[in-house]
């Protein structure tokens, strides 16, 4: 089986550092497009991945926001052709219950897709196309492990980009950015006068902030511990802000609102936050869950209160479609509605380390790797 050789980060062990090395990777197969990556955000969720939270086998390669241009396709592919420039959106099966009811970010078969190491479907499916002096390592990380110069993917994964956008911006619309924007507007949907509380202003909760201005919502609260956050939070159209580290945030939203709000918005993964800030939201009110908890973690509710009409949803990956989301993100940001551009700052492929450390630090909010030629 023909293949070509790339360099890649990969994480041997749980707890290792990104390593870049030498591997191959095999050429398309049918339904498979081979993108040649220019750039890949940093997500929370590839740190956490590493350390063990979730399953994906080791040794392995990681990244899921990459964006590039399609290199080669497989047979039967005729979504993208060669010369594309494309985001690699999820992985879904097209063919379950939640994928035909236009829900595959739900798809039955995520969990394979995203971390089993392994193709998921196709004739090859249950393989790996990467590999290392002639042995297995793991791969299709969310479809993709685009930690590397190139990735292969599922064609029908792949947003086409128009030719005038930034590619190197787009990729965390896949994941992040797209993340806190789709809990917004595909899975709230908040009515005309709402109000929304969002805590954790990283990238998902300022995306959610962006969001939320192009909605009807008219109080969009943000809490987190960083004065500095909070700042941008209100540049990018927070009407109110609370500083979490040294105000209650049940008592700062009844001072703004006089009681409670209609959306809480958690983007911390953070326990005790969720319990807190669930005793926000008021009758038929709606807790959203978006952010990453460690593994096994359980939270708790106040039942009498939940049984007044209280919701509590949670969000893989903003909800709906990639191709519906990510393109009208991309509308939104070339009408200066959406300005994600402002959160993020570039690194070279070989400084992950250091775009991690910047981003735990509150230094950086996005960090994108630029993917050598």
């Amino acid at each position: 089986m023909s293949s070509i050789t790339i360099r890649a980060l990969v994480v041997e062990e749980k707890h290792g550092p990104f390593l870049e090395q030498e591997l191959q990777l095999e050429e398309p197969a049918r339904g498979e497009a081979l993108i040649r990556n220019v750039a890949v955000g940093v997500c929370h969720t590839d740190e956490i991945t590493r350390h063990g939270d979730m399953p994906m086998p080791f040794p392995a390669v990681l990244g899921h926001e990459g964006a590039g241009i399609v290199e080669r396709v497989g047979e039967g592919v005729t979504q993208v052709a060669p010369g594309d420039k494309v985001i690699i959106g999820w992985p879904s099966c097209g063919e379950c219950r939640n994928c035909l009811d236009g829900q595959p970010r739900y798809c039955l078969r995520t969990g394979e897709a995203l971390v089993s190491g392994r193709r998921f479907k196709g004739e090859r499916a249950g393989t790996t196309a990467y590999s290392r002096d002639g042995e297995p390592i793991n791969g299709h990380f969310f479809g993709q492990s685009s930690f590397a110069t190139y990735s292969l993917t599922t064609a029908d994964a792949l947003v086409k980009v128009p030719g005038e956008t930034p590619l190197e911006l787009l990729g965390p619309l896949a994941c992040g950015i797209g993340t806190g924007a789709g809990a917004i507007l595909n899975e709230a949907r908040p009515r005309l006068g709402d109000s929304v509380l969002i805590v954790g202003v990283g990238a998902v909760g300022l995306a959610a902030i962006m969001a939320a201005r192009n909605s009807g919502v008219t109080r969009i609260i943000a809490a987190d511990l960083h004065d500095s956050r909070l700042e941008i939070a209100q540049e990018l159209g927070a009407t109110h802000v609370i500083n979490s580290g040294s105000t209650d945030i049940i008592e700062g939203v009844r001072r703004i609102t006089g009681s409670t709000v209609d959306y809480a918005i958690d983007c911390t993964g953070v326990i005790p936050v969720i319990e807190q800030i669930a005793e926000t939201v008021g009758m038929l009110g709606t807790l959203v869950l978006v952010g990453g908890a460690p593994a096994n973690a359980r939270f708790s509710l106040d039942h009498l209160r939940t049984l007044w009409g209280k919701r509590v949803i949670g969000v893989l990956g903003g909800g709906g479609r990639s191709g519906q989301l990510i393109p009208a993100l991309v509308d939104l940001y070339e009408q200066g509605r959406f300005p994600f551009d402002r959160l993020v700052r570039y690194y070279e492929l070989g400084d992950i380390e250091q775009a991690l450390t910047d981003s735990k630090s509150g230094e950086v909010i996005k960090p994108i790797l630029r993917i050598p030629g």
